[in-house]
């Protein structure tokens, strides 16, 4: 029996997206009445996909490139974890308001913690590429957490330097974050007192692209999360293992993404390992 389609996700492109794999198992295990498609929606069509959307009787939607933060500018109220990362990717419709959600941030902590059973509080972390979108929520979810050590690594400093600004009140004391240049000289010396590496770019989906962190640099008791999960092992997953690191990629982060988007619309405990099947194509 067909749903109709009462979730999206939106972006440009939108085609590959998986999160429809994840999103409708988990509504027909769940007794849902509606389906989740793929919306695609240029720069342009924004404000009249989510009029369209909203017309339609829709319950939400997931926003992704180019969205994320036009979205972030139009709905009507918003959690404290999407102001601080300054970027939608949920929005539910309820009563007529738009409330927005970043998930990004909370996933990733949820991902981290599932692979390497430990909590952000306990460590110190270093993000490589804190500048983007992905680095900048990664960022504000490890300082809501309290991270022991937090450091932004950025090849340009200056607006890793800004987010440093942004977050200082949630990491008080002298030394506890700080921004530095991509450089193997800083990264050395950083990754010395450092227990967790994000990889925050998109280096790595393709072959040829230049190593996140030198691999001699990488140590046996670094924990390594990389964001990118296509391919499944990048240069630098397979020079953490070659290490001896404990390491993960990005793909159960959508997975918890995914999740927690589903929770928000439905204020409910959503299916996990129905929606990790689905999104693991089991």
């Amino acid at each position: 029996m067909e749903f109709p389609a009462r979730l999206a996700v939106i972006g440009d492109p939108v085609a590959h997206s998986r999160s429809p794999q994840m999103h409708n198992p988990a509504l027909r295990a769940t007794g849902g009445n509606a389906s989740y498609i793929r919306l695609h929606l240029r720069e342009g069509e924004l404000d009249e996909g989510i009029r369209l959307m909203e017309a339609a009787g829709f319950i939400g939607f997931n926003a992704t490139i180019p969205h994320k933060s036009a979205v972030f500018e139009r709905v009507d109220e918003m959690t404290e974890t999407a102001r601080r990362v300054g970027a939608v990717n949920t929005v539910a419709f309820r009563e007529g308001r738009l409330i927005g959600h970043n998930t990004d941030a909370p996933g990733l902590q949820r991902a981290v913690k599932e692979a390497f059973s430990v909590d952000f509080c306990d460590l110190r972390i270093l993000i490589v590429g804190a500048g983007g979108g992905a680095g900048r929520a990664a960022t504000v979810q490890a300082a809501m957490e309290g991270c022991r050590r937090l450091v932004l690594v950025n090849r340009t400093v200056s607006k890793a330097g800004e987010l440093v600004r942004e977050i200082a009140d949630l990491l008080p004391g002298e030394g506890r974050v700080v921004a530095v240049p991509w450089e193997d000289a800083e990264l050395a010396r950083e990754l010395e007192c450092t227990d967790l590496v994000i990889n925050a770019t998109s280096l790595g989906m393709k072959p040829d692209d230049r190593p996140v962190v030198p691999g001699h640099l990488l140590r046996a008791r670094h924990l390594v999360y990389d964001m990118v999960y296509s391919p499944p092992e990048t240069r630098f997953l397979e020079d953490a293992r070659n290490s001896g690191a404990m390491c993960a990629n990005g793909l159960d982060m959508l997975l918890w993404q995914g999740v927690l988007a589903f929770e928000f619309w439905f204020d409910r405990e959503a299916p996990v390992e129905v929606m990790r099947r689905g999104l693991h194509g089991m």
